[in-house]
């Protein structure tokens, strides 16, 4: 069995046993902890809570703050008023409650039969302060977490000003690699431009727990951006690492600070956070064929509120620019002399059919057998562009792939970056660990992710394959939605874009 899974078993165990004994003491007997929802009414019973506390205990997410704010009440029948005891008790309960449970020095009270503790406002603030961090917290790394949309790689499915959910329980939350870090921000602290907001004192392995499913084609996923190890301090996310040194050299991207700034690193919990679409599944074969995504040989299903790029010819009547906010197109148009270079999604199109000085519409497609030397794997071998792209296969953890000169590009990062291996070419030999290798077998599940926006999407064709331990959660409540650059008054609030599930 895992370490973490024992870990988990063994408090959930603690905590467990830590109850017996306190509903004991209360003068319960401790053998009904073990029944599943009774065991929270004889809780209450024993806090001396109403029984309307119950309902909050059936609801997703809510019931957690609940049993935090039980297990408090816990305490203060113990008489443990003290600001660090509860802070103890609500992080640790599975080693506070068993010591109150099995101490002779620890006595229960009954709530009903003890004064009030008074308390001064200042320590009212501060209680419920801690208290709504810390469960705020676990929430956030273990259940649930608000993000915003920054760019259009995923319209028209989700637009930049988009404010939604994601769900970490969907496919398992990650334990986090640095659990010791300032709550409620990613990697960089409030008012600063380039300090952590995390220490590495600590590091922990990855480790996922079971969730409901496990990532399939077509989900929107959030996960950690895998080109995000190495960064520049200045451009950061903006632009890779990896990009810079093809394109400017190693030794001009690491000393020129002036452009670049310094050069950065982050554990994988800490990269920027990335949402797309999951094209590709570990085992899954993906080729692009005139901007059509093959999955093994079938064309996707499904793929969301797609848009592309267009030129759009006029018969030299130009469209009226309010026309394009009303067919919903957000990315600025390139004007030619009698055409428009758009990006459009079907509705858009349909549309604009209906203009009388729109006299046809074509698609932009990159010709087949030309390369674009900023996709992945950045190799000539491969002739491949945004819109004629693969095969390309996804690995699959526990599969075993022949490696030779020509293939190595394509699992090169995940042999040395993702899976930790160091890696040489020796002679025109590949040699893994100091051994010569002709094929190699993968550790983990790596995935496939695209954009919506399939023309303005920097995704799996640029960087390549996300793999398993980078998976955040399942992208699948959007509850509110601004315009850019817009006010109140000017229409800020896309009402129609409001309360809408992710697909």
């Amino acid at each position: 069995m895992n370490l973490y899974m024992i870990l988990t078993v063994l408090t959930f165990l603690l905590a467990i046993i830590g109850l017996w004994g306190i509903f004991f003491k209360a003068g319960e007997p401790g053998w009904k902890v073990l029944i599943p929802f009774y065991n929270f009414y004889i809780w209450l019973k024993i806090i001396r809570k109403p029984l309307w506390w119950y309902i909050f205990l059936l609801i997703p997410f809510i019931n957690v703050f609940v049993i935090l704010l039980m297990v408090v009440e816990i305490l203060k029948c113990f008489k443990k008023y003290g600001l660090i005891q509860q802070a103890v008790g609500v992080l640790f309960p599975f080693i506070y409650l068993p010591y109150l449970a099995f101490s002779a020095k620890e006595k229960y009270y009954d709530p009903n039969k003890t004064p009030p503790v008074k308390k001064s406002a200042t320590r009212e603030w501060v209680d419920a302060i801690i208290f709504a961090v810390i469960a705020a917290s676990i929430i956030r790394i273990f259940l649930i977490e608000a993000y915003t949309i920054p760019t259009s790689s995923m319209e028209k499915t989700l637009l930049v000003g988009d404010y939604l959910f994601v769900s970490k329980i969907s496919f398992g939350p990650k334990v986090p690699n640095t659990p010791i870090s300032f709550p409620f921000v990613h990697h960089t602290l409030p008012l600063t431009e380039n300090t952590k907001s995390y220490v590495e004192w600590i590091k922990l392995p990855y480790y996922r727990f079971p969730g409901f499913s496990d990532v399939k084609n077509m989900d929107v996923v959030v996960f950690n951006y895998p080109d995000g190890d190495t960064l520049s301090s200045k451009l950061q996310s903006n632009m890779s690492y990896y990009y810079l040194v093809r394109k400017f050299g190693r030794e001009a991207v690491w000393n020129n600070k002036e452009y670049f700034g310094d050069i950065i690193s982050r554990p994988v919990d800490k990269r920027e956070n990335f949402i797309k679409r999951c094209i590709g599944i570990p085992g899954d074969t993906i080729k692009i064929i005139d901007r059509k995504v093959f999955i093994n040989g079938k064309e996707e299903k499904n793929p969301g509120n797609r848009q592309f790029k267009y030129l759009v010819k006029t018969n030299g009547n130009p469209i009226n620019e309010k026309n394009f906010e009303k067919l919903d197109i957000t990315e600025p148009p390139t004007n030619y002399l009698d055409a428009y270079e758009l990006t459009l999604s079907e509705p858009a199109i349909e549309k604009l059919k209906q203009y009388n000085n729109v006299v046809g519409i074509e698609p932009i497609i990159a010709p087949r057998n030309t390369w674009d030397s900023n996709l992945f794997p950045f190799d000539s071998t491969f002739v491949w562009n945004v819109d004629n792209y693969g095969p390309i296969w996804i690995p699959k953890k526990g599969v075993t792939v022949a490696l030779t000169i020509g293939n190595l590009p394509l699992y090169e990062r995940i042999i040395k970056v993702f899976e930790g291996n160091k890696l040489e070419i020796l002679g025109g030999k590949i040699f893994i660990n100091g051994k010569e290798s002709r094929a190699y077998t993968f550790k983990q599940n790596y995935y496939w992710m695209m954009g919506d926006n399939r023309h303005n999407s920097m995704d799996s064709r640029y960087w390549g394959f996300v793999p398993e331990d980078h998976i955040v959660g399942k992208a699948v409540f959007v509850w509110l939605s601004l315009k850019p650059n817009k006010s109140i008054l000017e229409g800020k609030i896309r009402w129609n874009k409001l309360m809408r599930i992710v697909k």
